[in-house]
């Protein structure tokens, strides 16, 4: 088991978007284990690889009541999102002590490689289309509180370091 630290915020790869997975290799399986296990050890409903410090296109998922039904995603798409949304709290390990009520729609269709290396498209409803469109935000260099008015991105992250100075 390896759990990888979080990038702080604001480390300029939380900005940067992820690079595309050429092929799913033994290399890649490695890295979504690590991040299943620093997901678990959160614990948190989902990961990007940028958060650990890895500028790829790969994200776990794992939305279950039960644990251990993580889903494995490489370059994730979004082909196609509800117009009925759905408000869910978001936060990220990546900014610790924060969160934000967030509008996303209710589901969405995603593409992506999945383990066996094989496209693989996929419907996903409620809290497991929060969180893969929360992944797929990451993996775009952008944060949850990105979807937020101005001023409640500001008064978060306003927030966030008053968190922070005290320690």
């Amino acid at each position: 088991m390896t759990v990888r630290p979080f990038l702080p915020w604001p480390h300029p790869l939380l900005r940067t978007p992820a690079a595309p997975v050429a092929a799913i290799t033994d290399e890649i399986r490695a890295i979504w284990e690590d991040m299943v296990d620093t997901m678990e050890a959160m614990p948190g409903l989902g990961l990007a690889a940028p958060q650990i410090g890895v500028g790829l296109r790969l994200v776990v998922v794992d939305a279950s009541e039960t644990r251990g039904q993580a889903i494995r995603l490489a370059n994730p798409q979004i082909l196609h999102a509800s117009d009925q949304l759905r408000a869910h709290d978001e936060a990220s390990p990546n900014l610790p002590g924060v969160w934000a009520r967030v509008e996303r729609p209710r589901a969405v269709t995603v593409r992506y490689l999945n383990a066996a290396g094989q496209t693989e498209d996929r419907d996903f409803v409620l809290v497991w289309a929060t969180s893969v469109q929360h992944q797929i935000d990451h993996l775009d260099g952008r944060m949850y509180f990105d979807r937020l008015s101005p001023l409640k991105r500001r008064m978060l992250l306003d927030r966030a370091a008053k968190q922070r100075r005290r320690g």
